[in-house]
């Protein structure tokens, strides 16, 4: 097997670039204290490039197998790569309640992990545009959130006390009343006690507190919640 200079430029850049592309996004990531963080990201992109170096460098450590049956294939080693990586996006993305969260945290595994194979096989222009592209995509998260119209939705679970009369009707003018359009009311019934959820449209910071006043004050409540949906 013949020697690697790991001073060589062919190596030592993309795994440079590979490294600088995970800390920037990952540090993004952290910065937002998502489940995986700046040395998560870090290592993704860097173990993507080493593979595909392996696989472009092939020749170097094949030096006893005739050349003629030597095929140097790195879209196989690629297609490896995000086969692997699928499962790893799979592992930061978790239910919390009527929330499913990381999804955000899972693209950019993926896309930090395009990276390190773009920078892994000499794609440098290409693997460049892509992280400031994907940095700028994660850093106007903020931006859009504040400026951007958006279809904010809310869940909705009430608890009367039992032996309460109430229809779904009254729930859905209630929610009218302080500003959320009901999209669907789910009804449930357990030992005399009726219970509604209902998934609202039009959910803000006022309108729930409103609404929160209104239930307290309201004695045929048990009990009840008010949760914004999360992307």
């Amino acid at each position: 097997m013949s020697e690697l200079d790991l001073l060589d430029p062919d190596l030592l850049l993309p795994i440079a670039g590979a490294v600088i592309a995970g800390a920037i996004i990952g540090g993004e990531r952290e910065y937002r204290a998502s489940p995986a963080g700046l040395r998560t990201h870090i290592l993704v992109a860097l173990s993507c490039c080493l593979l595909m170096l392996s696989a472009v460098h092939q020749m170097e450590w094949l030096t006893d197998t005739p050349t003629e049956v030597v095929r140097i294939d790195p879209v196989r080693m690629a297609h490896g790569v995000l086969t692997g990586i699928g499962f790893l996006c799979g592992g930061v993305i978790f239910r919390e309640g009527l929330n499913v969260r990381g999804l955000t945290t899972a693209a950019s595994l993926w896309m930090t992990a395009t990276l390190g194979i773009l920078f892994g096989v000499g794609f440098y222009e290409l693997a460049i545009f892509g992280g400031v592209a994907t940095f700028l995509v994660l850093a106007a998260v903020t931006w859009t959130e504040r400026h951007a119209p958006q279809r904010r939705i809310a869940h909705v679970t009430l608890d009367y006390r039992a032996g309460t009369s109430i229809a779904s009707a009254e729930v859905i003018a209630l929610l009218g009343e302080h500003g959320l359009k009901a999209i669907t009311v789910e009804q449930r019934r357990a030992g005399g006690a009726p219970g509604f959820t209902a998934i609202a449209a039009g959910y803000g910071e006022e309108c729930a507190d409103a609404l929160a006043a209104a239930l307290s004050g309201d004695d045929r409540i048990a009990a009840f919640d008010i949760r914004p949906q999360q992307g």
